[in-house]
């Protein structure tokens, strides 16, 4: 599997509540994708969330969230990392 990082723009303003509310969407449905959502950070300001995720594709991260109502387009696969 591979890890990706998406980026979703568009959300000023958004709040730790509704950050929250969006990753347990992904996650109540990711498995039907076979996608994990590992971890999502916002910066309300600028209005950007990015999302790191496990899937098996950079499709299955976008149809989870086309269906748990926020819509990607910019999925980046990440080959290497560190930790």
């Amino acid at each position: 599997m591979t890890k990706f990082m998406d980026v979703h723009h568009g959300m000023k303003g958004i709040t730790a509540e509704q950050l929250s509310a969006a990753h347990r969407a992904d996650l109540a449905i990711e498995s039907e994708e076979g996608v994990h959502f590992e971890q999502a950070w916002a910066d309300p300001e600028a209005g950007t969330v990015y999302c790191l995720s496990e899937a098996p594709s950079k499709e299955a991260v976008m149809r989870i969230h086309e269906r748990a109502g926020h819509p990607v387009t910019e999925v980046h696969p990440v080959p290497l990392y560190v930790s």
